[in-house]
């Protein structure tokens, strides 16, 4: 295929404009640590919140869910649809505790809320853990289908993509810091949502389709279904009852840990205020579930009938490396249609992505290393801008250890399912440690070395062909996670007095879990209010399902269904209108 001159100027001209913020901002943020890695604490809730949903729109994002549509249909989603209860839990019950803790990374909080060695321990190993094991794992799966798309749209072998998405990532991330990174994304998630639905568009528009009416009509009811086929137990099980009950709260993802964690900790750290903090990830969520899934939905159905099979893939794009071939390189097989001038937008919109999200992971991933491990236990009490330049120095390092591993993943689906093995089981930990003293750092190593000997047993267990399925591999896991820490948190020590006492005065949590320690300070009961936060977590819910569904349902043609998801939606955005002010009005400890 070829790339005319007008595509080249329209990335061009995209990587200078996003560019320009990293120049401007990046005296700033060699400035001090806090503005590399936290913006300073004064970001708006609306940068932090598009900077929230441009980091979980990457290059991988819309190659994995055209994997989930093309092998199961458009109800697969539900193993990230249901990810929806974490976000809301964490707008309503963590975003405004987060922001009064003032930590610099998330990382931070487990010498602020446990005691001792052990306290030290989980934040070296959770900094290493996270910040280069799981980080590099991500980028690599990001790089991977950055890989493919590079492959079939510009025919670039895997290293060389790798090459110049590095030296655009380190230049992005390690010149601008967080503010740079956030306001880069403000500009990249623009261009990646104008690329997301011009593909949509002429997707609908190739002769094998014939609109959205001839995708309706050769499409399986089957395969468009928003509910799996119940007849089906275990596919219903796998995909919707489980991630429903049980993975949502019990698994630790980045982007979606129960409680708050990650990038999405860090953009809340960096807020000005709590109300920002709980209004931008409000937002995230709105646009990570509502306005983004249906464009990459549309792209995905459209190829199965493009694309019926793999073969038809190989043999339309001939140059594309045959060991890249799976179902999610059939989005940007895909891409392969679009006009001068359009493949140039799409091109810049998968760039911008891509980007947005390796400059924040690269960030994150930084922080940590750099602020929890080598200036909490390596040098201490150095100039700021000394940690500044070890910060740009591993970004480097970071961007090459994930380029390496990239070559050794199989697809966005195999990355997934990975992370989510790892995770299985902790995620009631993250949920209850802010609410219930009794918890402890023996507590989360307990949960962290349980859940991982559970899934390397699940891993030998496959290499020897005596596979468990995933969701009931979650299950083992998630028993097995919480009965260990839940032990531990009653039989083990527990975390000093003076350290909860002072916890509390800084976070001031809600709930009866802090009760007798709360009389030891002397104040009154916390200003939050559980049953505030309860009913604002139901109507959110129900109000970015309405949106989501209500879409589906008026793209599928079904105007009475649309209908009744509208009045939820109404109603549930006027619910939303009494609760959030009431929400806001605890705010007294900022």
């Amino acid at each position: 295929m070829t790339i005319t001159p007008l595509d080249w100027t329209i990335v061009a001209l995209s990587i200078v404009v996003s560019f320009i913020p990293a120049v401007l901002l990046a005296r700033r943020a060699g400035s001090s640590s806090a503005e590399f890695f936290a913006s300073g604490r004064s970001a708006p809730w609306w940068l932090i919140g598009v900077s929230m949903v441009a980091t979980t729109f990457s290059t991988d994002t819309p190659n994995l869910v055209t994997n989930l549509v093309r092998e199961h249909g458009v109800a697969q989603n539900w193993l990230w649809w249901a990810f929806l209860l974490t976000g809301m839990t964490t707008v309503f019950f963590y975003a405004r505790l987060w922001r009064r803790s003032r930590v610099l990374t998330d990382l931070e909080f487990y010498e602020i809320r446990y005691s001792g060695r052990p306290a030290s321990l989980v934040r070296a190993f959770r900094a290493v853990y996270l910040g280069l094991f799981f980080n590099c794992v991500i980028m690599a799966a990001v790089n991977l289908a950055a890989a493919k798309i590079a492959n079939v749209l510009l025919a670039w072998p895997m290293p060389r993509t790798l090459i110049v998405c590095a030296i655009l990532n380190v230049a992005f991330a390690a010149t601008s810091g967080l503010w740079g990174v956030m306001v880069t994304d403000f500009i990249q998630f623009g261009i990646a949502m104008t690329g997301s639905f011009a593909a949509a568009w002429f997707a609908l528009g190739r002769p094998e389709v014939g609109g959205l009416s001839g995708l309706l009509q050769h499409t399986p009811a089957s395969t468009l279904a928003l509910l799996p086929d119940f007849s089906d137990w275990s596919l219903t099980l796998s995909i919707l009852i489980v991630p429903l009950t049980v993975q949502w709260w019990s698994v630790w993802y980045p982007g979606a840990e129960p409680g708050g964690g990650s990038y999405i900790a860090q953009r809340m750290l960096a807020s000005r205020s709590e109300r920002d903090a709980l209004a931008g990830t409000f937002f995230f969520n709105v646009a990570h579930y509502a306005l983004r899934p249906w464009p990459w939905i549309i792209v995905a159905l459209s190829s199965m009938l493009v694309f019926p099979n793999l073969s038809d893939i190989a043999r339309t794009l001939p140059w594309v490396d045959p060991g890249l071939i799976g179902h999610d390189m059939a989005y940007p097989a895909m891409l392969t249609f679009l006009p001068a001038g359009f493949m140039g937008l799409m091109i810049a919109g998968m760039l911008a992505a891509y980007v947005s999200t390796l400059s924040t992971h690269l960030n994150w991933g930084t922080s940590y290393l750099v602020h929890d491990v080598y200036r909490r236990f390596v040098r201490s009490g150095a100039p700021e801008r000394h940690y500044v330049a070890v910060g740009r120095l591993v970004t480097g390092l970071l961007m090459l250890a994930a380029a390496l591993l990239t070559f050794v993943l199989d697809s966005a689906r195999q990355a997934f399912e990975l992370l989510m093995s790892i995770g299985a089981g902790t995620g009631s930990i993250y949920l209850l440690r802010w609410f219930w003293w009794r918890v402890n750092a023996w507590s989360e190593i307990a949960a962290m070395v349980s859940s991982f000997a559970v899934a390397l047993g699940f891993a030998v267990a496959a290499r020897n062909g005596a596979a468990i399925p995933s969701h009931i591999a979650l299950l083992v896991s998630v028993a097995v996670t919480t009965v260990t820490w839940v032990t531990v948190a009653f039989l083990g020590p527990a975390t000093d007095r003076a350290t909860l006492v002072s916890f509390y005065k800084l976070v001031r949590p809600a709930g009866p879990g802090w009760t007798s320690v709360r009389a030891e300070t002397g104040l009154p009961p916390s200003p939050d209010s559980l049953p505030h936060a309860l009913a604002g977590w139901v109507l959110g819910c129900t109000f970015i399902y309405s949106a989501l569904f209500g879409a589906g349902t008026l793209l599928y043609g079904h105007r009475a269904q649309a209908a009744m998801w509208l009045a939820a939606f109404v109603a549930s955005g006027l619910g939303l209108a009494r609760i959030v002010p009431r929400v806001w009005r605890a705010e007294t400890l900022t």
